[in-house]
């Protein structure tokens, strides 16, 4: 299929008017270079790539040709046109033959391969001039500095007709990596403000900081080809530079739609998209857009009938930035043509089509729940069973949702928004001490101390990393309840929802973006000693036993396939628990999140209230970043053929 549009020929000689150098009359000018307007657009944090420019036949020297710096002899005085020197010459001429030099060895390999009996310098010698080997004069070396990592592949594959198993696997490999990511992305914002001090002004850009480091590492994924299909954004128009194409043409494999050009229309599935160019700073369209990178990459797309991934971005209060970007699914492109646009400005349009038989747009999803956070009811009028089962207990309402069948069994448990401690579990290592930070803790104080002389969590509340047990400021400490070290204790901060599931029973599920890193909740219980809980299984009663939860906190966090001499932390110590719970009479939202061996929720124990180390609370974090209604998972500990919740809770 080919385009309609009349496209401009943007690789046209340019005429001999145009050249920045003239020539004297005896000598002989060369025919003019084909100068190329296409330019290949960076990705993020990419070095320039190297693209060959195309010659016409001819000596890449040019040995006769002198260029004549000073031709324009109307406005030059003859004086001054005859007073240069021989050395002056000679300067000029060496710089030019030089720069023949550096671009016949930028591009020495094709030239050799165009021409045989061009005689190139070796690509892989450092010298800028050839130099004989019998001459006593030393040459001067450039040293390139060795590639940091590996170039990426011109490849273009379509990954399709996966199995279930090679679809866990590539889940999972992009699972890590992103939870990797954004445990870095926390730590190297928390890094930079340390050595920046207070006197910040803009906020440290953790994103660019992480993935300029995983890139260093070689820790980015698909770097060994270029994927068209399903897959994470890599930047704007994302595409195979031509350069890099096995065809010479560019080829698109993603796009954002964020609202940043007002010729944009979009309905969801049917998408007219704007060209990238022709705006100044304030996003307002100036000049005219031109068909040349990503712009053409779109229309060889369209003409290739080659998908494209569409992301959309939008403001989101929630978000580090104001600002989300979701995955949308794959569309085609049907239709490309070149327009007047409202600014009175010629752009460049694509009509995209979403191709059928994909799950739900991330978008749709995020505005579903942002409509149900304002007013559940007028959205679904039906399926709700309380619109908070706490009672207010909590800070945010936890709502109760079944749309299957007739059960309500959450409604008859009293809600538990703290967990019930043994009177001497108080008793045991409380001393009555604590920090004296009055407005908030600071590096170095009592409490920083006691979690072996760094803090759990940053300024915003994130996890930074897990650990044995977290210490958080107690009531003998003087600092104020919006201290960096008292995230837990200020409770729930997102809208969650239990909800009836056909696989699973109960689950639970947000109804607001969960950072990775964030706190969620307390799972809380009643706690009961070894022999209270031999009574109680005697009895028939399912408890939870804390010290079978996975140890997924020593996965948040782990650096060490970026810091070589990352040590995990072990400090402090904290002894095998040896307690269950009882959540037969009283519970809390979190005894209804399913079980899963690739959980996004984890288990943190921190202390307090106490300073009893047998009796830590259990506090879950996220592991990753969980989009609204997604269900909570969380690693019980149970065997693996489990797939279900435990049975307190079926």
């Amino acid at each position: 299929m080919g385009s309609t549009v009349p496209f401009q020929d943007l690789n046209l000689s340019p005429s001999p008017s145009s050249s920045p150098l003239s020539t004297n009359a005896a000598v002989p000018t060369p025919p003019p270079l084909l100068i190329p307007k296409i330019e290949p657009k960076l990705e993020p944090l990419d070095d320039l790539v190297e693209t060959p420019q195309p010659q016409e036949p001819q000596d890449p020297l040019y040995p006769e040709f002198t260029p004549n710096l000073f031709s324009n002899s109307e406005h030059t005085p003859p004086s001054q046109s005859s007073a240069l020197s021989s050395s002056q010459e000679d300067n000029v001429y060496s710089e030019y033959h030089r720069i023949s030099e550096l671009f016949r060895t930028a591009f020495a390999k094709r030239l050799q391969q165009q021409y045989d009996d061009v005689s190139v310098l070796d690509p892989d010698s450092r010298a800028i001039v050839p130099v004989n080997e019998d001459s006593s004069l030393s040459s001067v070396v450039v040293t390139r500095p060795p590639r940091r990592y590996p170039k990426r592949s011109s490849e273009l594959v379509r990954v399709t007709d996966l199995g279930i198993e090679d679809q866990r696997y590539f889940r999972d490999v992009c699972r890590r990596t992103r939870m990797l990511y954004d445990a870095l992305r926390i730590f190297s914002v928390l890094e930079e403000e340390k050595r920046r001090g207070e006197s910040l002004g803009r906020r440290a850009r953790g994103d660019l900081l992480a993935a300029s480091l995983m890139r260093e590492r070689g820790l980015w994924l698909n770097r060994d080809k270029r994927i068209v299909g399903p897959s994470w954004i890599q930047a704007g128009i994302d595409y195979l530079p031509a350069s890099q194409s096995s065809n010479r043409e560019p080829i698109a494999t993603s796009i954002i739609v964020s609202g940043g050009y007002e010729d944009d229309e979009d309905s969801g599935d049917m998408l007219i998209y704007t060209g990238h160019g022709g705006q100044d700073k304030f996003s307002r369209q100036c000049m005219h857009q031109k068909l040349e990178g990503g712009n053409l990459a779109l229309e060889r797309s369209m003409h290739y009938g080659i998908e494209v991934r569409v992301i959309r971005g939008f403001k989101y209060a929630g978000s580090f930035t104001n600002k989300i970007y979701v995955y949308d699914g794959l569309y085609k492109i049907h239709d490309c043509w070149f327009d007047v646009g409202k600014s009175g400005f010629g752009v460049y349009k694509y009509k995209l089509l979403r191709i059928d038989g994909q799950p739900e747009m991330g978008s749709s999803i995020l505005r579903f729940a942002q409509s149900l956070r304002v007013s559940p009811l007028s959205v679904r009028p039906r399926g709700y069973l309380s619109l908070d089962i706490s009672n207010k207990k909590e800070n945010m309402p936890v709502m109760l949702f079944n749309d299957i069948d007739n059960d309500h069994d959450p409604l008859c448990y009293e809600y538990l928004m703290r967990t019930v401690f043994p009177p001497f579990a108080f008793n045991h290592g409380s001393n009555g001490t604590g920090c004296d930070c009055v407005s908030g803790c600071i590096d170095g104080c009592f409490c920083s101390m006691k979690n072996g002389g760094e803090f759990a969590y940053d300024q915003s509340g994130f996890l930074l990393r897990g650990k044995p047990v977290v210490f958080e400021c107690g009531a003998f400490c003087k600092c104020p309840p919006s201290c960096r070290n008292r995230v837990t204790q200020r409770g729930v901060r997102n809208k969650l929802e239990v909800f009836r599931s056909r696989e699973t029973g109960w689950g639970v599920r947000s109804l607001d973006l969960i950072h990775a890193g964030g706190f969620i909740c307390e799972y809380a219980g009643v706690v009961l000693t070894r022999e209270q809980a031999e009574v109680f299984t005697m009895n028939g009663d399912s408890l939870i036993y804390p010290s079978r939860f996975s140890q997924k906190w020593a996965e948040w966090g782990d650096l060490s396939q970026i810091y070589p001499d990352y040590v995990r932390p072990s400090y402090p110590l904290i002894p095998p628990l040896d307690f269950a719970m009882d959540v037969s009479k009283m519970r809390n939202v979190a005894c209804y999140m399913s079980h899963s061996s690739t959980p996004n929720v984890l288990v943190q124990f921190v202390l307090y209230d106490h300073n009893n180390l047998m009796f830590p609370h259990l506090m879950l974090f996220a592991m990753e970043n969980i989009p609204p209604l997604r269900e909570l998972s969380l690693d019980y500990g149970v065997a693996d053929e489990w797939t279900g919740k435990l049975s307190i809770c079926n």
